[in-house]
């Protein structure tokens, strides 16, 4: 069966305390809402259906680029009434994955697993266990062991309370059944909501099997609904990057003082010192050494190269054993070539910089061109501009 994967970002957040909608806040300089679709992308899915609600005209905005089915979700009435907002775009004989977009760390892995799962007799459902379940849905099965329901926290039972096994949300289930489902469901319950969960029962009873996948870690289905859970999952997130750079040949002097806010590919014996921040598109060659402090975005970053602390690198090719910094800053368009030398408080911008030239301290190098082995000194800057007009300066070699 084809897939169509249906994302609820309609909340509010109230307890974020802001007046960003929750799923545009961001982990690792990425809205929540963009993981989750980055996962659901890497699917294959035949239709991406977001429900919106609140600042659904900043959400929408968000993904002006991206092919997304729209469903407005006026009145927050419960996750049964969102997902019935985007059912009218969803083709019959399909299947559903629902996910959600304050839930940005499910891998695509799990994703793959649960929809294996899933046909016109099967629902598939994604649980997790906890040591404190509070809060949450809690997965009654019988004494067979099947899945017979969902119990939400407030219309729990004592011993329902008990299960440490909960609904994570996430499922995956016929479309077709859906559209049978969703218009059964009631509010009759303790927060006058329909319940998503609810179809559980409802599958029971008509004799579906429901199959339970899990995912690695509960990292993976932790939602966020206020800054200290987006604080632990920005952590976790980053632990996870440092410890896959770690496996590939980086030496990372605290982990807990890495933020990587993009792609990092490492060479072999790369050195990374404290608070060091990688946006973007960053690679480093082997033996590359970063020093603390330092801020590096879209660059590509020869072998053997030093870059040197407190030192702010964005748009660059660095080529092979370069030395950049202390403080230096090296803004878009700079290509260093093997060998040079850009030394403390310097700021080139759209420059060539040629190989084995030095410019070691206290100038600007902007919209230049330099040869091989220039020496610039202490103070000097590249003026070239008219007031209307930029132009090239260009230095020769030696």
């Amino acid at each position: 069966m084809s897939v169509h994967v249906v994302i609820l970002a309609a909340g509010q957040g109230s307890r974020m305390k802001s007046s960003l909608p929750k799923v545009l806040h961001t982990l690792a300089g990425k809205p929540l809402l963009h993981h989750v679709i980055d996962s659901a992308t890497a699917l294959d899915a035949n239709g991406l259906h977001i429900v919106v609600g609140h600042g659904a005209e900043l959400v929408r905005n968000s993904l002006a680029t991206t092919p997304v089915h729209w469903a407005l979700q006026e009145q927050q009435l419960g996750t049964g009434h969102a997902v019935a907002q985007a059912m009218a775009e969803v083709p019959d004989d399909v299947s559903v994955l629902i996910l959600y977009g304050d839930v940005p760390l499910i891998a695509t892995q799990t994703l793959k697993a649960l929809l294996a799962d899933v046909d016109t007799t099967t629902l598939a459902l994604l649980t997790v266990a906890l040591d404190n379940p509070t809060g949450y849905g809690r997965i009654v099965r019988n004494a067979a062991g099947l899945v017979e329901r969902i119990v939400e926290q407030k219309d729990a039972s004592e011993a329902e309370q008990r299960i440490k096994e909960i609904n994570t949300g996430i499922m995956a289930v016929s479309s077709n059944k859906l559209k049978q489902w969703l218009p059964r469901l009631s509010n009759t319950n303790a927060q006058g909501e329909y319940y998503l969960t609810d179809i559980i029962a409802m599958a029971v009873s008509e004799g579906m099997a429901v199959k339970v996948t899990q995912p690695r870690c509960e990292e993976e289905v932790m939602g966020v609904n206020n800054r200290q859970q987006l604080a632990h999952l920005e952590r976790w997130f980053q632990k996870c990057q440092a410890e896959r750079l770690m496996a590939e040949g980086a030496t990372i002097i605290d982990p807990a003082r890495l933020d990587i806010r993009g792609e990092v590919s490492v060479g072999r014996d790369v050195f990374i010192d404290v608070n060091a921040v990688f946006s973007g598109k960053v690679q480093l060659g082997n033996g590359v050494t970063i020093g603390p402090n330092c801020v590096i975005t879209d660059t590509s970053i020869g072998d053997g190269t030093e870059i040197k602390a407190c030192s702010v690198i964005e748009g660059a090719i660095l080529g092979s054993n370069t030395s950049i910094g202390p403080f230096a800053r090296i803004r878009p368009g700079t290509h260093v070539h093997d060998e040079a030398k850009i030394g403390n408080f310097v700021e080139t911008k759209k420059s060539v910089i040629g190989k084995g030239s030095k410019i070691s301290h206290l100038s600007y190098v902007g919209d230049a061109e330099l040869g091989v082995d220039v020496n610039i000194g202490a103070g000097t800057i590249t003026c070239n501009y008219d007031g209307v007009n930029k132009f090239n300066t260009v230095i020769g070699d030696k």
